[in-house]
């Protein structure tokens, strides 16, 4: 490559320093330029306009702009279709060629083949780097040469494989050419308005990163295996909507988690890297499931059981505390997005799909790759999934990662006067007892929707269609 003047085109990497495309481009071209698309394409899809994730990624991009605007230059923000803006960008900066960061969702795949496809048109080139996984592509394959479909040798090949430099930050040095634009346009320029991310407490940008990190990394992280699995103890690093748009580098994180004790933590990030490979090397799992037989399934048709499932008003307490959990702030604990989507396909019977999607508009840290492996898991649809006959209880599950019930009454109030001893199964309760505790089964609170035993034997039922013969 020998550009003189370079566009580097930002989408989920909103910052500015161990940025693998930024590094070549500074190291490449005379002249760098800094852009953003705020794309209609994803953007019209979203209903809410005050959407948590655009507001964040607005955030970020404002601090962004600022650190890019230090270094003598600033982000050029368009908002429109990015195959049509970026080309035209472009052309009208006269660059020699456009860098970015590889993405891995088929969409955003079709979309840079439609840039690349518009830049040669113009003669300009198209560049695109590995920045949001350590591996990629076929750089962990199994000894036959194909993708693994299975957890385990995956990552026992990708730690073999992994060298510091696999870990190594990029350098981002050099000043950015001079940009004429005024900064980041108001949300509401682009049809959206702010959200309540200052009251969640949730600070975007790489100064939010930065101090979640610093946290997690100087003491939780090597009680992680441990903590982990309690959604009512801070045991997890919260940094998953900053990986989702980039304001840190996977690569420091990585370079964190190979020290001793850290290993389960490492062994998420590397679960990461697998759910992208999946995505990227099997991409019929939007929309189906990775085991095609799986897809014969019939699902329970229950508008009232989803709806419920939805609200937080299964009458099971740890889901719906849970499901309100998600609705309130736009996360979940991980140990919870397990049991919630094992309840909604093998308790009520419905479609992975829905929860799927569900998940998508709700979740501030939604990946397309990360939700589609974790739902395809709990459905047993997945590769490398739970097996179809083992099913979460939700009462168990309750009682051995909220023992005590306080996360369950943060989230559900009107169970807050209930014993520990009922805590997890309030209808197990008698009547004078809900009477006196102003917790009456069926008033103040849902009986169980289904009950999970006989919900146990229909699954098994519906999932004879995939069972091995």
């Amino acid at each position: 490559m020998n550009n003189e003047k370079a566009l580097v085109w930002f989408r989920r990497d909103l910052r500015d320093h161990d940025h693998a495309a930024l590094s070549a481009a500074l190291a490449e071209a005379r002249q760098v330029f800094c852009a953003f698309v705020f794309d209609t394409k994803i953007l019209d899809l979203l209903s809410n306009r005050n959407d948590r994730r655009v507001h964040f990624i607005h955030a970020s991009l404002v601090e962004l702009d600022a650190a890019l605007r230090a270094r003598g230059g600033g982000l050029i923000v368009r908002h429109g279709w990015a195959e049509q803006e970026i080309p035209a960008l472009a052309e009208a900066l006269g660059v020699n060629a456009v860098f970015t960061n590889r993405d891995y969702e088929p969409a955003a795949k079709l979309r840079d083949s439609a840039v690349a496809a518009g830049l040669h048109a113009r003669g300009i080139g198209f560049h695109a780097f590995k920045d949001q996984a350590i591996f990629d592509g076929d750089e962990v394959l199994t000894q036959s040469g194909k993708p693994y479909t299975v957890f385990t040798p995956y990552k026992n090949s990708w730690l073999k494989r992994l060298t510091p430099g696999d870990h190594a930050p990029h350098p981002c040095i050099g000043r950015l050419a001079t940009t004429t634009e005024a900064g980041i346009p108001d949300l509401s320029s682009i049809g959206f308005a702010t959200s309540d991310l200052g009251e969640l407490g949730i600070q975007p940008g790489m100064s939010g990163a930065r101090a979640l990190w610093e946290e997690f990394a100087a003491g939780r992280i090597k009680r992680y295996g441990t903590l982990r699995d309690f959604p009512a103890i801070k045991g997890v690093s919260y940094l998953s909507v900053h990986l989702r748009f980039g304001t840190i580098s996977i690569r420091e994180l990585v370079h964190q988690a190979v020290q001793p004790g850290a290993e389960t933590w490492l062994s998420e990030l590397i679960w990461r890297d697998f759910y992208f490979m999946i995505l990227d090397h099997f991409p019929h799992v939007v929309g189906h499931a990775f085991k095609p037989e799986y897809d014969a399934i019939t699902w329970e048709n229950w508008p009232e059981g989803f709806a419920a499932w939805c609200e937080g008003h299964t009458g099971y307490p740890l889901v719906d505390a849970a499901m309100r959990q998600l609705k309130h702030s736009g996360w979940m604990h991980n140990r919870l997005r397990m049991v919630v989507a094992s309840f909604l396909s093998k308790d009520l019977g419905i479609d992975w799909r829905l929860g799927e999607q569900y998940f998508a508009e709700q979740l501030n840290d939604f990946d397309l790759s990360a939700n589609n492996g974790g739902w395809q898991w709990a459905a047993s649809s997945g590769c490398d999934a739970q097996p179809y006959f083992r099913i979460f209880n939700p009462i168990t599950q309750s009682e051995k990662f909220d023992a005590e019930g306080r996360f369950i009454r943060r989230y559900v109030p009107e169970l807050a006067k209930v014993p520990d001893k009922y805590i997890h199964a309030p209808w197990q309760m008698g009547r004078i007892e809900q009477e006196a505790l102003g917790v009456v089964i069926g008033r103040d609170y849902p009986g169980p929707i289904v009950e999970h035993a006989q919900a146990r034997d229909k699954t098994l039922a519906r999932y004879a269609v995939v069972k091995k013969t």
